[in-house]
């Protein structure tokens, strides 16, 4: 499959439509919000963020953090935000931005790449694209608000 783009690592100048692509995933996000958060995860260096631009506007992004493990020796790399824009998915892109994060992991030495997905049934074809990318569902998520 001939790339439509390109994998770049995002910028501050990219809040506006990271914000927008926030929305595809089902957290929407004001343009101020994104501009608040971008600058902190950005500049931490346990963080990485990629995005996919093509024709000048971006359609996927990826947000990954670095970590340890506490029952084991490994350490690993979690994808906390990962999406395409709908008219754009089965063009590649997430496949590019995945190889990415395999790449970062690899650069950092991590031995495990997971990532969360909620059990509703409008993520059951992620699901599915996840497990086309190697993955393996093996764990339920709790959550606790503070």
């Amino acid at each position: 499959m001939k790339p439509i783009g390109y994998v770049r690592t995002a910028e501050i100048a990219d809040a506006k439509d990271m914000a927008r692509l926030m929305s595809f995933l089902g957290y929407p996000a004001a343009l101020e919000e994104m501009e608040d958060r971008l600058p902190l995860i950005l500049n931490d260096p346990i963080y990485h963020t990629c995005v996919y631009e093509a024709k000048g506007q971006l359609i996927g992004m990826i947000g990954m953090m670095y970590s340890r493990a506490y029952h084991t020796d490994d350490s690993h790399i979690r994808v906390i935000a990962f999406v395409v824009h709908p008219d754009y998915q089965g063009n590649g892109v997430g496949r590019a931005l995945m190889n990415e994060a395999e790449k970062w992991g690899r650069d950092k030495e991590a031995t495990r790449l997971t990532l969360n997905s909620g059990n509703r049934d409008e993520r059951k074809q992620a699901h599915s694209i996840y497990e086309q990318l190697g993955f393996e569902g093996k764990a339920t998520g709790f959550y606790k608000k503070l």
